[in-house]
């Protein structure tokens, strides 16, 4: 009997329905009778798109990976995993043969640098007196560029080896070689990897350690595309389980195979030192609603009828259905806008009655 007295009611409705498409007529004992509550809409909020997965990062220009430069046996490593270093810090110290010949090829190089340059000097005197001819002297110039390109090329390898432009004078001037070869950290950071031990052999380019800068961090964020409609590049993040901030640097431009969202990048100038990297959070976004005013209700308030999406505001006379945009859309709760003064309240149980009501379903029912 319950079933048949609501279908009466929802003839009652239709019949009584004002003018106006969207209104729907019900009194207070026929909206209790039919178990519709209501709820004062929830106070306007910033534009925000919130509870997105987002994962923590580090800036690909922040990240170095320290590998060896030349075969070697690590004699000695000076820093572990966490530990801050500093630019310049010695982190290991390596011995390796093949440094040794290295610096005996910049020292051989080196002499014969200065050989070329003193024969260049006096063939050049020799062809103003015109002693010899041009092309002798043209021939010496061309060596002595040769040699002093060697010599530049071997002081390049060593710099890349590790040796400092210091230590290299410091060769020159004193003739002494070493195989000990010292590792230093290329920035201030902290070690996230340490893949190197004392008394282990390794090749030339094999990583030992990888060290990143972890201020600013960066964020990679998966969105809905529905929810990157407003979304602008410099829009505020927040992640507001760990008090950090930022804005959005990046929106990309394809969609993801497997769930079909957008990669968002930010980062994280405010509060960084409160994440880790490769640490999952929930972040949020704000958005540009186009001055628009926001509000966060219940999923159960909102209807779709012939492709408008409506929540049903409470009247003097009963109901009215009143066109909404959903800016996001969450497990239980969406956030909305739409031309609402903010003081309305609306239906959140019950709504499918008035939805029934509304498309007329009920009216051709026999008791």
């Amino acid at each position: 009997m319950k079933t048949i007295l609501s279908y009466l009611l929802l003839v009652l409705c239709v019949s009584q329905s004002a003018s106006a498409s969207d209104e729907l007529a019900l009194n207070a004992k026929q909206i209790q009778t039919l178990g519709i509550t209501t709820a004062a809409l929830p106070a306007k909020q910033s534009g925000e798109v919130s509870g997105l997965p987002a994962q923590v990062v580090i800036p690909p220009n922040q990240l170095y990976v320290i590998s060896t430069p030349l075969p070697a046996m690590v004699e000695q490593t000076l820093v572990g995993v966490g530990d801050s270093v500093k630019k310049g810090q010695p982190i290991a110290r390596l011995q390796s043969p093949a440094l040794a010949e290295a610096q005996r090829g910049l020292l051989q190089a080196s002499v014969q640098n200065q050989l070329a340059k003193e024969n260049l000097a006096r063939e050049e005197a020799l062809w103003k007196d015109g002693i010899i001819a041009e092309s002798r002297y043209r021939a010496t110039k061309g060596m002595a560029i040769e040699a002093q390109a060697a010599l530049a090329e071997r002081k390049q390898q060593l710099r890349l080896s590790g040796m400092s432009d210091t230590a290299i004078a410091q060769l020159q001037s004193d003739n002494n070689l070493s195989s000990q070869l010292t590792m230093t950290s290329p920035i201030d950071g902290v070690v996230l990897e340490k893949s190197a031990s004392a008394g282990q052999r390794l090749d030339a380019a094999v990583p030992m350690f990888m060290i990143a800068k972890l201020k600013p961090l960066a964020l990679e964020i998966q969105a809905p595309l529905a929810y990157t409609r407003d979304l602008k590049i410099g829009a505020a993040v927040t992640v507001p389980a760990y008090a950090a901030s930022g804005k959005l640097t990046a929106i990309g431009r394809s969609l993801t195979g497997a769930n079909q969202t957008i990669l968002l990048r930010a980062m994280i100038q405010q509060g960084a030192e409160n994440l880790r990297p490769g640490q999952f959070v929930e972040a949020s976004i704000s958005i540009n609603a186009n001055g628009g005013a926001q509000w966060n209700i219940p999923n159960s308030a909102i209807s779709r009828i012939a492709g408008r999406t409506v929540v049903f505001v409470e009247t003097p006379q009963g109901f009215r259905a009143q066109t909404i945009n959903v800016l996001n859309e969450g497990a239980q709760n969406s956030v909305v806008s739409g031309e609402l003064k903010g003081d309305e309240k609306i239906a959140v149980r019950g709504v499918s009655t008035l939805k029934s009501s509304m498309m007329g379903i009920g009216g051709g029912e026999d008791e």
